[in-house]
């Protein structure tokens, strides 16, 4: 028996759930979304899956993406809910296999991925034990599986307040500290604003910055939703495309999930990416602004 999840945070703590639940040691299998659309990912009878779209070969599914919702009864459960982790939960819960132990970890996973933050969150995140810890969690060519396994055995036995003092992790929220004050200037480099879209376009750049992806909204308040553009790899031959519904100007009506699933992408409602072949992007950008651009509702029952 595997768990299969993605390397975010919500992954994460849907690992620590899972494996709490059903008392599995072994490590994780760490997969992208993008996998298992394009059936690049090797998944197995028994193997229980979470935060990733669905595969027929798995046992056990738990999802939380609107783009990923399953027109059919499928083992586990589904939900449209801030984090998978909540649903994870809310399904062992009622099974009687976990207690309340995990409460405060599965509320913080609902306000990081559900991206219900205030202002203060996103500017000082060094503040907040979670999403400090949240932010040093990134996936370049999954060098970091071994942090990310060592996370998963840390939140099931550890307080967060012992996690921030381990070393390693210690190191890494210093690093996430400064990258976030960096970021800051090349998110005013590379970011220009059109009907009330922020679009950051970082293909210029041989080395794509990252940092806090909320930063955005509080450089831009006038923006309803931001669009980040940049090459997945060195090689340049995809585009990635991530776009979210600001948290401060909730006013973009598109479901950006659906939208990007047109695209071979998805997500959320209010958050979701897409991967594109660099030869075949421009035209897949300019439709996916031109809907953004006219903001308009989906029709109820298309």
């Amino acid at each position: 028996m595997r768990i299969v999840t993605r390397p975010d945070f919500d992954g994460i703590v849907c690992a620590v759930l899972l494996s709490e639940a059903n008392n599995i040691h072994a490590d994780i299998h760490w997969v992208e979304p993008h996998e298992i659309q394009a059936g690049k990912a090797r998944i197995l009878k028994g193997d229980i899956m979470a935060n990733l779209p669905y595969s027929p070969e798995c046992d056990l599914w738990f999802d939380h993406h609107v783009s990923n919702q399953p027109d059919k009864e499928i083992d586990g459960a589904f939900e449209i809910a801030p984090s998978a982790a909540g649903v994870v939960y809310r399904y062992y819960q009622k099974k009687g296999l976990l207690d309340n132990r995990f409460d405060d970890l599965v509320e913080n996973t609902d306000i990081i991925d559900g991206a219900i933050l205030n202002q203060d969150q996103v500017q000082y995140p060094e503040k907040y034990p979670y999403i400090i810890l949240s932010m040093t969690i990134k996936n370049k060519n999954f060098e970091d599986i071994d942090y990310w396994n060592k996370l998963v055995e840390a939140l099931r036995t550890s307080s967060i307040e012992e996690i921030l003092e381990d070393k390693a992790v210690k190191k890494r929220c210093r690093a996430v500290m400064d990258e976030n004050a960096e970021y800051e200037g090349h998110l005013k480099a590379h970011t220009h604003v059109r009907n009330n879209i922020s679009i950051t376009d970082f293909r210029s750049l041989e080395v794509v910055p990252d940092g806090n992806r909320f930063l955005t909204y509080c450089l831009y308040p006038e923006s309803i939703a931001s669009v980040k553009i940049r090459h997945s790899s060195p090689s340049k031959e995809n585009i990635q495309i991530s776009i979210g519904r600001s948290i401060f100007n909730p006013q973009l009506k598109v479901n950006i999930g659906n939208l990007l699933s047109r695209f071979g992408g998805g997500g959320h409602a209010g958050a979701g990416g897409c991967t594109l072949a660099a030869q075949e992007s421009e035209k897949a950008i300019d439709e996916i602004l031109a809907v953004l651009y006219k903001n308009e509702g989906e029709r109820q029952g298309s």
